[in-house]
């Protein structure tokens, strides 16, 4: 299986190929955002994306570069017979772009959180929590927080905050594409590496 890990510019990346690389046999590779265009970057044939975390707002593509193509174009990413759509999992800012993406809201959190453990619940089934408690600890780093008001209706909110149901995790309601504010390759997110698993397997 081919994973490829698009970087946005955060320090936390090589946490998540460190985490990726024992689930697969072929090595992980990495890309800035701005190091590829989509043409290069469907040319790879990968069967797994993961877009990383970073600084900055979505919608400012200086940001999130390449990582806004992907989603907007990611049944264009196939190289199955049946050409089905390639999984994209999309670790906090990359989360917050595909909800910016399908014309949600991405506004400043009410505090800016810097490594603050959050209980999550979960709020609908989905592939990337298959095994996973409702219910269960997670690390988090943002200033922003995606919406509620005018939560895009293509999409669907996975998990919560507990204490004041901020969102924290979402899919796609027809494609394989998921996204999740918290992060998973910290070592505050006991559950992560099931999670990342379920992502390479699952999805």
């Amino acid at each position: 299986m081919k994973v490829l890990i698009i970087d946005n510019y955060d320090s936390f990346t090589f946490n998540l190929y460190q985490m990726l690389q024992p689930l697969v046999d072929e090595k992980i590779e990495v890309y800035k955002n701005d190091a590829l265009d989509f043409a290069a970057l469907t040319a790879l044939k990968a069967d797994r994306l993961v877009l990383s975390p970073g600084p900055g707002h979505p919608g400012n593509r200086s940001d999130f570069g390449l990582c806004e193509d992907i989603i907007k174009r990611q049944d264009e990413l196939s190289h199955s017979p049946e050409k089905k759509a390639i999984p994209v999992l999309g670790v906090c800012l990359a989360h917050q772009g595909m909800v910016h993406h399908f014309g949600g809201i991405v506004d400043r959190a009410p505090q800016v959180i810097h490594g603050k453990s959050s209980r999550i619940k979960l709020t609908a089934r989905s592939p990337l929590f298959e095994g996973i408690a409702d219910d269960f600890e997670a690390m988090r780093y943002h200033s922003l927080l995606a919406s509620d008001t005018d939560f895009p209706a293509e999409l669907e909110v996975t998990a919560r905050e507990a204490s004041h149901g901020f969102i924290m995790a979402l899919q796609h309601r027809s494609r394989p594409l998921y996204g999740v504010q918290f992060h998973p390759e910290s070592i505050g997110t006991p559950l992560g590496a099931q999670i990342l698993h379920n992502f390479i397997n699952k999805c």
